[in-house]
């Protein structure tokens, strides 16, 4: 075939910006629309914002060819609802600088303005652009949700996460677009993340030897000592321990602040759910029954004549065992690991949270806030919805049509 050339582009369209701001009330936005109804434009993008009561509406529109009618048009209807109106030439629809974009959640208890100031200085030092800022959670912890763009969001991560641990706020992100959506299986670790504390430290409060089992908890979770083997370890120490300590320790399981509003409002919004635990199933599984979790895999202590035996039934679910759980539970539901979200605080988490689309560092040790993808310091498990772009309008809305 001969070579022909390609398509001449076409010279950007001139465009119309019309901003509005002023005092809210019922009618503004249809107002507004209703003027460009009356000229040949079209809608390119659109804004809208109300904080406190004050409004802040943007509209784009191709520019028709009485430009200036249109501008004395909208300039008339905004001042007769007592609106600020700026007009502003110019050409394109403003896709360029929407290249690279990222989401970025930031969740601050509480959330001071040096701290937004830094976070929004770094993203100007990488080149990108804000544009959009919205309140999506006032409680437990406030939170912030900027659209960002002109920057790839890895270096972007890369660059916020020093801000972030210098002024002591949570700082996710994540690419732009229905990517968050698109995430249905959340996996949970169990000990100090989904519940508070640690069940073996509670059980060892009935074996008399708390002190020896929480020094090598420490070990583990700091990753200075093989997982399995600190697990046997501790276990072994269990022995001769009446079984019934077991319903015992899981009447006094405390679940972590937010952990009933996170998997109420996960479950009542479509997701699945999993707890992964290197803990024990005799004490997870009726949690997870109460909670309404769909996946559990924990480790078996075993049972003989009433007692503990100071032995693990079976395989032990340790670091490898964790993300292997991970990917059984994403097959089982139908999700490709690209749209799972893994939640931990212990070294023994690593592979569980590298393998999932999300690792989230749940109030964890240095060396898994720094490998996770992103890390929350807030003492509320619910903090992660917003990670998930769910707001809290959405929450409560959830339990208000269940109520």
């Amino acid at each position: 075939m001969p070579a022909t050339d390609p398509p001449a582009s076409k010279p950007p369209v001139s465009t119309l910006l019309v901003t509005l701001t002023g005092r809210d009330r019922p009618g503004v936005t249809s107002a507004v629309f209703d003027t460009l109804a009356r000229y040949p434009v079209e809608v390119l993008d659109v804004e809208q914002v109300v904080l406190r009561g004050r409004l802040v509406l943007g509209i784009l529109v191709t520019a028709p060819r009485d430009v200036g009618r249109l501008r004395q048009a909208v300039e008339k209807v905004g001042r007769g609802l007592g609106m600020y109106v700026e007009t502003e030439d110019g050409a394109g629809d403003n896709r360029p600088r929407r290249s690279g974009r990222s989401h970025v959640t930031v969740l601050g208890q509480p959330l001071r303005p040096k701290a937004v100031a830094a976070i929004a200085g770094r993203i100007s030092d990488t080149g990108a652009n804000i544009d959009r800022i919205v309140r999506i959670a006032r409680y437990p912890v406030v939170a912030i949700e900027m659209d960002v763009s002109g920057v790839d969001p890895d270096l972007l991560r890369q660059a916020l996460a020093i801000e972030a641990a210098a002024t002591h706020v949570d700082v996710a992100v994540q690419p732009a677009g229905l990517y968050r959506r698109a995430k249905r299986l959340v996996v949970l670790d169990v000990d100090s993340t989904l519940i508070q504390g640690e069940v073996i430290e509670m059980l060892a409060a009935h074996a008399g030897c708390e002190e020896e089992v929480t020094r090598v908890t420490a070990e583990a979770m700091r990753g200075e000592l093989d997982f399995a083997e600190s697990l046997r370890r501790r276990v072994a120490l269990l022995a001769g321990v009446d079984a019934g300590a077991l319903a015992e320790v899981r009447r006094e399981v405390r679940l972590t602040p937010g952990a009933r509003t996170l998997t109420r409002t996960l479950r009542r919004l479509g997701y699945q759910i999993g707890v992964v635990s290197g803990g024990f199933t005799q004490v997870v599984e009726p949690l997870a029954a109460e909670l309404g979790i769909d996946f559990v895999a924990a480790n078996r202590l075993e049972v003989a004549d009433g007692r503990l035996t100071g032995r693990v039934e079976g395989p032990i679910v340790d670091r490898p065992g964790k993300a292997e759980a991970l990917r059984g539970f994403a097959a089982a539901a139908g999700v490709p690991l690209s749209q799972t979200v893994a939640i931990g605080d212990g070294a023994n988490d690593l592979d569980m949270l590298a393998a999932a689309g999300l690792g989230v560092a749940f109030n964890a040790k240095p060396v898994v806030r720094e490998a996770a993808d992103t890390a929350v310091s807030v003492p509320y498990l619910d903090a992660i919805i917003y990670l998930l772009g769910i707001t809290r309008d959405e929450v409560d809305a959830a339990d208000a049509e269940t109520a």
